[in-house]
């Protein structure tokens, strides 16, 4: 039903007066959207003066339409605003910027249309008011649904991107048509791990509760991972670990990756394991070879959580490739095999650097004790730790079997 008397606060029609003042008052909006808001002050000079401030402009005399007719704007009228938005999304523009952007421009909008305002204005004044706020959930809505949606179909092209380089780059397979087919190219450098997790505690059982609290630690892992690398890491995570690829411009400093393990591991509030390799893109199937080895090999010797690399388990790593030498090696140790006692002893001694009351504290024996289940084990294998030469054997021998997997 058409209205005959327009809105009025002090003596003036409130829809021309803002229709009016709508260039000057873009000029403002536009100056306080640079003065509180960094990220538009990073957009270029030429896009502000044009694109941000013509929307702010049209929604301005858009409100000043609303008020005039004294109806509410249709969803279809807002098409601009849409656009606007999935633009700004494509930008990488935070959504909550956006938001507060056409808050600050409705806050100033209806300073001015106040300004003046008198107790006869009383109706007026609450139309109008009613009219701002269905106008501001209405953009509302429109302007997070389209930066959502933009954001969604950005991010699965992103991801499915990431996917297909990181495919390419464990694959060994020529990255040329991944580069074409997806804008995306390979870092100089990545720093190739393979992770372990423990299992959080709110992972036991099979419930809704244990899937999302795997989802949560692996979310958390990742979000550190690619606070390192400044970008999104190339990842194949689950709950139990998984591989990962991150992306440096050089080799960083070991006690960085360190760091960033032990981050890992708090953020997940979980024990994680890690082993990794440096490669340049073409040597990046042969370092997830050899981190993944070297996790193997960590996790047979029973090593703690952290981060390790082939120089922390060269010995254990060199004697558990396969070899006639090996199972040679392992045999020095088979009288003992009915006696585990005494293996226990002499993984203990030498684990103490051959301090009998260590050992003894430890294992909750005698000295003297210890001492003699060392003089039978010499006996039985004929081999000494008092000697070096035996000891390296020893050593060796212990390395040997638990790489076949002996007890």
């Amino acid at each position: 039903m058409p209205h005959d008397k327009p809105l009025c606060v002090g003596g003036r029609p409130i829809a021309a007066h803002l229709r009016a003042r709508a260039p000057h008052l873009t000029r403002r909006v536009v100056e306080r959207l640079l003065d509180e808001l960094p990220v538009y002050a990073e957009l270029p000079q030429e896009e502000v003066a044009g694109d941000i401030a013509d929307i702010v402009q049209h929604s301005l005399r858009q409100f000043a339409d609303v008020l005039e007719r004294r109806r509410p704007v249709r969803p279809a009228d807002l098409h601009r605003q849409r656009d606007s938005a999935a633009q700004r999304a494509e930008e990488g523009v935070p959504l909550d910027a956006i938001l507060t952007a056409y808050q600050i421009g409705a806050a100033m909008g209806w300073n001015e249309i106040a300004d003046g305002v008198g107790p006869g204005d009383l109706p007026d004044f609450q139309e109008a008011l009613s009219c701002l706020l269905d106008f501001q959930r209405q953009l509302t809505s429109v302007v997070s649904g389209s930066y959502l949606e933009a954001r969604r179909l950005i991010d699965s092209q992103e991801h499915g991107g990431r996917h297909a380089l990181m495919t390419a780059l464990l694959s060994g397979e020529p990255l040329g048509r991944v580069i074409h087919r997806t804008g995306l190219r390979p870092a100089a450098c990545y720093v190739v791990m393979t992770l372990a997790f423990a299992a959080h505690p709110d992972e036991n059982g099979t419930g809704q509760r244990a899937r999302v609290a795997a989802r949560r630690k692996i979310r958390r892992v990742r979000s550190v991972l690619d606070g390192f690398a400044g970008e999104p890491a190339l990842t194949t995570l689950d709950g139990s670990g998984g591989t990962v690829l991150l992306p440096v411009p050089a080799a960083p400093p070991w006690e960085s990756l360190c760091e960033v393990v032990a981050q890992a591991t708090k953020a997940a509030d979980t024990l994680i394991t890690a082993a990794a390799e440096l490669a340049g893109p073409a040597g990046v199937p042969a370092a997830v070879t050899q981190s993944a080895e070297v996790m193997d090999v960590v996790r047979r010797t029973g090593r703690a959580p952290g981060l390790y690399r082939l120089a922390d388990v060269l010995l254990d790593y060199q004697l558990s490739r396969p070899s006639e030498a090996l199972r040679g090696l392992a045999g020095l140790l088979e009288p003992l095999d009915s006696k585990p006692e005494l293996l226990l002893t002499l993984e203990c001694y030498l684990a103490r650097d051959l301090d009998r009351r260590g050992t003894g504290a430890a294992l909750h024996i005698h000295p003297n004790t210890v001492a003699y289940r060392i003089r039978r084990i010499c006996e039985l294998t004929g081999l000494d730790p008092a000697r070096p030469t035996d000891l390296q054997l020893i050593n060796a021998a212990l390395v040997a079997r638990r790489s076949l997997g002996s007890p």
